[in-house]
C-alpha cells in the first residue's frame, strides 16, 4: 500500500506508529501537544495519546534533554523536538557532555534510546537562528547517531527506527522539505536500513552526492546536466554518522569523479570528512578532486540573502563543470 504525504504528515505517521507500538515511547517539546508543534509534525497526537505521552515542556532545550536521559535510564524511550535548529545549542552540553558518552561510561550495560528531532536547513526565508545547518557538531561528536531524511518515504521508516535504536539518534528534518508530497511505501519490506547511502539516480559521468533537502537540489543539476549531454549519478548519504561508504567508494570507482554537496558550511564539515575518505580510499579510481559545493563559512544571512548563500543547481552544474575539466 502506497500513500501520497507531505514529509511532515509521513513524520507524524511514523511517530504515530511509533506510539502504537511502544507504550514505553514519549514524545516532549515545546508547543509539540495541542499546538502539534510549529510546523505540526504532532498534529493530533497528543489527543488521541494523551498528555502522560504527548508532553508540551517550557522553553528550556537544556532541561528537555536532561529530562529525556533519565527517562531513558528509567526504561523509557523518548522522542525530543527541538523547534528550530539554531536553538539547539543551550541543551548542546546535555547532547555532547552526557547523552554521547553514558552508555560508554556504562560499558554498554545502560542503553540511552534517545532521539533529537532537529527541523534544520533553509529556504523557508527566516529569521536568524531558524535556518542552520548545525549537523557536523553531533556527527563529530562519537556516541551519536545522525540521520537525516530527504523524502517523505525515508522520513516515515527512519523515525521509526530512530525510535526503536538502543543507542541515542540525533534526527536531522529537512524544513523546506516538510511541505513536499512524495509516495510513502507502508510495506516494511521497502524501507532500508537508516544508515545505508542511496543512489537515487544513476550516472555515468560525475556521482553527485548530498543529504537532506540538497538531495533534490542534485537531483534538479542532474536533469539540467542531462540536458546538456552529461551523465550525473546521484547518492542520498542519509546517514552523516556513522557514514555508509561502500555505495559511494562504488559509484567513485565507476565514475571518477565526485561532487559532495550541503547546505552547511564547507570548513571542517560532513562533505570535508566525506571528501578526505574518498581521496584516501579512492585515490586511483579518481580523474579529478573531490570538489565541494556548500553554505560560505559565514553566520547564516538575512531571509533575503539566503539564496545567495545557499547552494542551487548552478553552483552544483559549476562544480561539475570543472571535475569534467580535468
Amino acid at each position: 500500500m502506497t500513500e501520497n504525504l507531505t514529509m511532515a504528515k509521513a513524520l507524524n505517521a511514523g511517530l504515530r506508529a511509533a506510539l502504537e507500538q511502544d507504550d514505553r515511547v514519549l514524545l516532549m517539546g515545546e508547543d509539540i501537544g495541542r499546538l502539534g508543534g510549529v510546523f505540526r509534525v504532532t498534529e493530533g497526537l497528543q489527543r488521541d495519546f494523551g498528555e502522560h505521552r504527548v508532553l508540551d515542556t517550557p522553553l528550556a532545550e537544556a532541561g528537555i534533554v536532561g529530562s529525556a536521559i533519565g527517562l531513558a535510564m528509567r526504561g523509557y524511550r523518548p522522542v525530543c523536538e527541538i523547534q528550530f535548529d539554531g536553538f539547539i545549542y543551550p541543551g548542546f552540553d546535555q547532547i555532547t557532555s552526557s547523552l554521547a558518552k553514558m552508555t560508554y561510561r556504562h560499558d554498554g550495560s545502560q542503553a540511552f534510546p534517545v532521539v533529537i528531532r532537529v527541523p534544520y536547513g533553509g529556504h523557508i526565508g527566516a529569521v536568524e537562528h531558524h535556518q542552520e545547518s548545525p549537523e557536523a557538531y553531533f556527527a563529530h561528536t562519537a556516541g551519536l547517531r545522525v540521520i537525516s531524511p530527504a523524502t517523505s518515504h525515508d522520513a516515515y521508516w527512519m523515525i521509526q527506527e530512530a525510535v526503536r535504536s538502543n543507542d541515542p539518534v540525533m534526527f536531522f528534518e529537512p524544513k523546506s522539505r516538510y511541505w513536499q508530497r512524495g509516495d510513502v511505501d507502508l510495506d516494511a519490506a521497502s524501507a532500508e536500513p537508516m544508515h545505508r547511502t542511496l543512489r537515487v539516480r544513476a550516472g555515468t559521468d560525475v556521482t553527485v552526492l548530498g543529504h537532506g533537502a540538497m538531495v533534490a537540489t542534485l537531483l534538479q543539476a542532474a536533469e539540467v546536466a542531462a540536458s546538456e549531454g552529461s551523465s550525473l549519478e546521484v547518492l542520498d548519504l542519509r546517514s552523516l554518522s556513522p557514514i555508509d561508504y561502500g555505495p559511494i567508494l562504488d559509484s567513485v570507482r565507476k565514475t571518477g569523479r565526485l561532487v559532495v554537496a550541503q547546505e552547511a558550511p564547507g570548513n571542517v564539515s560532513v562533505g570535508s570528512e566525506v571528501a578526505a575518505t574518498i581521496a584516501e580510499r579512492a585515490f586511483y579510481s579518481l580523474e579529478a578532486p573531490v570538489l565541494r559545493v556548500s553554505g560560505f563559512d559565514t553566520p547564516f544571512p538575512p531571509a533575503r540573502l539566503e539564496d545567495l548563500y545557499l547552494p542551487d543547481a548552478d553552483r552544483v552544474l559549476e562544480a561539475v563543470d570543472r571535475s569534467l575539466a580535468y
